[in-house]
């Protein structure tokens, strides 16, 4: 059963166990929001689990930062390109060969354009500030409709 809380309310539906669903949910990309509906809970209650149970807060934190660093890395990869070893398998009258080889692939510009325009917004971004100077002077125009 949950603990009271300190203002003698409803008891916590909060379990030790959260912690770890918390995690591996997390690393597939859950926000808060989300795991409030996997737990049946409002947000605001994963927000005050996150305050008063410490291995939640950090399970959720390691979780994210976990499943973040492994989509930047995978995006870096792609955005410079990458290569690594496979294993090619031909059939030719019916002689099976494995061939050890190393795959190539070329800097994906999609990619690269994503990373470059959000790791230095002053310099790739497409919107461009402009200042203008001067007055500007408004009339209005009436048109009388007969």
């Amino acid at each position: 059963m949950g603990k009271l809380n300190a203002k003698g309310g409803r008891p916590s539906r909060y379990k030790k166990e959260y912690a770890e669903l918390a995690y591996n949910y997390c690393l597939l990309g859950s926000t808060d929001a989300q795991l409030a509906v996997f737990f049946g809970v409002k947000e605001q209650t994963i927000n005050n689990w996150k305050k008063a149970h410490k291995e939640f807060f950090e399970s959720i934190k390691r979780a994210k930062y976990q499943a973040d660093a492994q989509v930047a890395q995978s995006l870096f990869h792609r955005a410079t390109g990458y290569q690594h070893p496979d294993t090619h398998i031909s059939n030719y009258q019916g002689n099976i060969t494995q061939t050890d080889i190393i795959k190539h692939y070329a800097p994906d510009p999609t990619s690269a354009i994503f990373w470059l325009k959000n790791r230095q917004p002053e310099i790739w971004r497409d919107k461009k500030d402009v200042e203008l100077e001067g007055n500007v002077q408004v009339t209005e125009i009436t048109r009388k409709i007969i």
